[in-house]
């Protein structure tokens, strides 16, 4: 009750850039960051680190766009690459190629560029290996 320990609740907005205002340069971020203004510069997520982007109807971003869970209802003009959900609303526009795990197109969104699905990480599949590969068959021979 009395400790500083601070318990985060995943998938809240931690920061605003806030309508009106117009930043130039990269951004990066982990956690929440709502922006209802104009980015021109990459907003690039903390890799390894749980991340929610969100673009209100009257945002814009110049730039790339890298996070776990991005939500759009403006307008982004460059990449964007979702490592766990894309949300696109209603009024999204995006000129430029999308890299998603898990996408939501809601009607009326608009996207001029490459859809593209990305696996999740390597590492967590198991490999395949070919059964003619086994020791003690030669050339894919059928087991005696």
């Amino acid at each position: 009750m009395f400790g500083s320990k601070t318990t985060r609740v995943e998938g809240t907005i931690d920061c605003l850039i806030g309508s009106g205002t117009v930043i130039e340069g990269d951004l990066r971020f982990h956690g929440g960051l709502r922006i209802d203004g104009e980015v021109i510069g990459r907003v690039i997520a903390e890799a390894g680190k749980p991340s929610l982007l969100v673009l209100s109807e009257n945002a814009k971003v110049r730039g790339e766009i890298r996070a776990a869970h991005v939500v759009i209802d403006g307008t982004v003009e460059g990449p964007i690459q979702a490592d766990e959900l894309l949300e696109l609303q209603a009024k999204a526009r995006v000129s430029g190629d999308i890299r998603y795990a898990v996408v939501e197109v809601h009607h009326g969104a608009i996207v001029e560029g490459a859809i593209l699905h990305i696996e999740a990480q390597a590492a967590d599949k198991p490999g395949l290996k070919l059964a003619s590969a086994s020791p003690g068959r030669a050339g894919g021979e059928p087991a005696a």
